[in-house]
């Protein structure tokens, strides 16, 4: 029995059948998936089924309000609230048991994910990170269980046994494979990765062929996995958000997101099963996702890394306090400089008008809106993950076609820089390399001990090096 929280939302249509199923239930996922579904679904036959990805919290407090949310929305106009109901059940994300039942039915065609950078447990050159010890443990747990026997049925794994994100959803997909051979079911990533379907494949890959060739072979065959560019920012909710919508609706919701007004999703890629008609909510569908998932890391999340790192420095809390700051704001403005020159050739390539200046202008606007209370240490964790696909991944290329990149080694120089200030200050970096990044920011050059690690190559070219220094001093 589910035990209500007094004056939570109520769930006010009939519960949807579990038809997607999500790993990674958190704010993001729930103003901007669940947000399209809902949007897309008025009949209300797509429910999803989520998974948390570290901690249960989520789903334990979603399960005491009926797995129902409010979703604010706040513009510089003023704000707007509604209830989504889209997400009908809530899990842990250890519950594999769980996990395979849903992937085990015919009508649970969809998978998305949102589990962050480092939930794809890869290294640095986008393989799967077999010396991780987390994909150790699951490597060995996996292996015993989808060994092949003669009567090829399965072993078992416990509750709570698999760690890491591809080792869970391998496992459910081997349970989809015995059940429902012939079924096809699509994949889709929505991180902040440079090919986040590339990203899937490959992990799902490289686990399959350690522990099961034959899976890994089905996977081939009959899963989609599709790539995508997401966009909505979602700051982190505070005590003061929940106590204002309590006040204003006499609804108590400690599963509260928060959001700003823009959203958009691109997708890419084929996809065989059924889904939801997520372009009825204002979702596209596009031949070549790769210049949309540029402008993005690029632009939006570039800009956000540079200003978190920057920002910090300089005393902000905020992204709307930094953007404000002059100094941020013409280190933005160049490094936007450096991504439009070469977004604009990844754009004639393959035939699409990016609109730069127009989604500028939007961003600027993003940025300064006073409702959103975007903290950069929010921005700031795992930058060591966060970096190479939005700074050093634009500057590698503009380098490539002659450019210098300067304006990107200066968004290099300020993470380096606060990396260095929170070690020295005595501060620990939330940062999944923390670690070593704290042993190479005591270095006797810090700042270059620090690009060696993201960025061997760079560390080695006394150009690069120079400008380092330059923006160091």
């Amino acid at each position: 029995m589910r035990s209500p929280v007094h004056d939570s939302p109520r769930r006010t249509a009939p519960r949807a059948p579990v038809r997607i199923v999500h790993l990674g239930l958190g704010a993001f996922h729930r103003a901007h998936q669940a947000w399209y579904t809902a949007h897309a679904d008025p009949d209300h036959e797509w429910g999803i089924a989520a998974f948390t990805g570290r901690s249960p919290e989520a789903a334990t407090t979603l399960a005491r309000q009926d797995d129902v949310y409010t979703l604010l929305t706040r513009g510089a106009e003023g704000d707007h609230v509604e209830t989504i109901e889209t997400i009908v059940a809530a899990h842990d994300g250890g519950d594999t048991e769980a996990l395979r039942e849903y992937l085990g039915r015919p009508e649970v065609t969809v998978v998305t994910l949102t589990v962050t950078e480092k939930g794809y447990r890869r290294k640095p050159d986008g393989r799967l990170d077999t010396a991780d010890p987390d994909v150790v443990a699951d490597i060995s747990a996996l292996a015993g269980a989808l060994s092949t026997r003669a009567d090829d049925a399965p072993g078992t794994i416990e509750n709570g046994t698999l760690r890491t994100m591809p080792a869970r959803l391998l496992w459910a997909l081997d349970a989809r494979r015995r059940i429902l051979p012939d079924s096809t079911i699509t994949l889709i990533p929505c991180d902040n990765l440079d090919d986040n379907g590339g990203a899937v494949r490959a992990a799902l890959g490289d686990l399959a062929a350690l522990t099961s060739p034959a899976l890994g072979a089905w996977i081939d065959a009959q899963v989609d996995v599709i790539s995508t560019s997401v966009d909505r920012i979602t700051p982190r909710t505070t005590a003061d958000d929940i106590d204002a919508v309590a006040a204003r609706r006499g609804v108590r919701d400690e599963a509260l997101v928060v959001t700003e007004p823009f959203r958009s999703w691109i997708l890419s890629g084929r996809i065989r099963s059924d889904r939801p008609r997520w372009e009825d909510a204002g979702a596209s569908f596009v031949s070549d996702i790769e210049p949309f998932e540029q402008r993005k890391l690029w632009m939006l999340n570039g800009a956000h890394s540079l200003l978190a790192s920057d920002g910090i420095l300089r005393g902000h809390e905020t992204v709307a306090e930094a953007i404000a700051d002059p100094e941020c704001a013409a280190l933005v403005h160049d490094l936007w400089d450096l991504a439009e020159s070469l977004l604009e050739r990844s754009a004639r390539r393959v035939g699409v008008d990016l609109d730069l200046p127009a989604y500028r202008d939007a961003l600027l606007e993003r940025f300064a809106n006073p409702a959103i209370v975007h903290r950069l240490r929010q921005i700031a964790t795992d930058g060591s993950l966060k970096m190479r696909a939005r700074i050093f991944d634009p500057v590698r290329r503009a380098r490539a076609d002659g450019a210098t990149g300067e304006a990107g080694i200066a968004a290099i120089a300020a993470w380096t820089r606060f990396v260095v200030a929170e070690v020295r200050a005595g501060r620990t970096l939330d940062d999944v390399a923390a670690e070593e990044l704290a042993r190479r920011a005591s270095a006797a050059d810090p700042h270059r001990a620090l690009l060696d690690l993201l960025a061997p190559d760079f560390a080695a070219e006394a150009a690069v090096a120079a400008m380092l220094d330059r923006r160091i001093d």
